[in-house]
C-alpha cells in the first residue's frame, strides 16, 4: 500500500511538473476607445511592420470588425469586414437561416462568405495591395431598424480618391447603433515562428458620428491584450496617433490597462 501510494504521488508530481506548451503566436493587442453610441465610425490606419499571418483592425465594434490582412506567404493582401450572427455558437452550419447575417449589398470584386470558429457570421474580402507606411481610411455606417442593424463598410481608395462601398451586412442586434469601439493587431499564423516576428501600426484621426448627428473625436483608448504569456508587445501615443506593436524584438514600455490619450486632430471627419 505504502509503495503504491508513494508511486502514485511520484507519478502525480511528474505530471504536475510538465511545463506548459510554449506560446505559438504573438500576443493580440488592442486599443479600446472611449465614446458614446453612434451611427458612423471612422478611423485611419498606417501599418509600419507586417509579416504573413497578420491582421490589423482599424474599426472594431460590438457586432463586427474592419481592417486589412497580410495572409500566408505568396498570398494576396486583402481588406476584410466581418459581422457576427447573434449568439455564441462556433459552427456556422448550426445557425438557423433567420438568425444568419444577411448580405444586402456587395459588388462583384468583393467576395462574401460565412465564417465560424470564433463566433459565426458573414465576412467579406476585397483583394487590395496595401502597403506599409501608407495611411488607409475606413468607415462603417450603421442603420438600425426594429431588432436589426445594417452595417455598411466603406474603404477609401488612395489611388482614385474615392470611397469604395465593399459590403452591407445586416444582423439581429436588438436595434442598437454602433458601440464598444476598438482596434487591434492579431497574429493568426500561430506557427511558433510568428511569435518572433514584429508587427506594428499607428491608428489616428478616429471619429464617431453620435446619435444626435454630431461628429466627435476618439482621443482616449485603454490598452489591453489577450492572455498569451509573453511580454514582447507595446502601446504608446506617437504624435497625434495611437501606436500598437507585438512580436519579435518589441519591448514593453506601457502597462496593460493604461488609458492612452492622443491630442485632438486638426483634420476634419470624413465626407463621403
Amino acid at each position: 500500500m505504502r509503495c503504491c501510494a508513494g508511486a502514485f504521488v511520484c507519478l502525480a508530481a511528474v505530471v504536475h511538473a510538465q511545463p506548459a506548451p510554449a506560446p505559438r503566436a504573438a500576443r493580440s493587442v488592442h486599443l479600446r476607445y472611449r465614446g458614446p453610441q453612434s451611427t458612423a465610425f471612422y478611423n485611419e490606419l498606417t501599418v509600419d511592420e507586417s509579416v504573413p499571418g497578420s491582421y490589423f483592425v482599424a474599426c472594431g465594434f460590438r457586432q463586427g470588425y474592419f481592417g486589412i490582412q497580410e495572409r500566408g506567404p505568396g498570398q494576396d493582401r486583402v481588406v476584410l469586414f466581418s459581422v457576427w450572427d447573434p449568439g455564441s455558437q462556433n459552427d456556422p452550419q448550426s445557425v438557423p437561416a433567420d438568425q444568419q447575417v444577411e448580405v444586402l449589398y456587395h459588388p462583384d470584386d468583393v467576395a462574401v462568405r460565412r465564417f465560424g470558429g470564433e463566433g459565426t457570421g458573414g465576412q467579406s474580402f476585397f483583394k487590395y495591395p496595401w502597403k506599409t507606411g501608407q495611411t488607409y481610411r475606413f468607415l462603417v455606417e450603421a442603420a438600425a431598424e426594429k431588432d436589426k442593424t445594417a452595417y455598411a463598410a466603406y474603404f477609401f481608395l488612395n489611388e482614385t480618391g474615392e470611397w469604395k462601398h465593399l459590403v452591407t451586412f445586416r444582423t439581429r442586434s436588438g436595434g442598437t447603433p454602433l458601440a464598444d469601439y476598438y482596434s487591434f493587431i492579431e497574429d493568426f499564423r500561430r506557427d511558433g515562428a510568428s511569435l518572433h516576428q514584429a508587427r506594428s501600426a499607428r491608428f489616428g484621426n478616429g471619429w464617431i458620428k453620435t446619435t444626435d448627428g454630431n461628429w466627435a473625436q476618439l482621443t482616449e483608448a485603454r490598452f489591453t491584450a489577450d492572455p498569451t504569456p509573453v511580454d514582447n508587445f507595446d502601446a504608446a501615443v506617437r504624435g497625434n496617433e495611437f501606436y500598437l506593436a507585438t512580436g519579435g524584438a518589441t519591448e514593453k514600455h506601457t502597462e496593460l490597462q493604461t488609458v492612452l490619450r492622443r491630442p485632438q486632430s486638426t483634420r476634419p471627419p470624413p465626407h463621403r
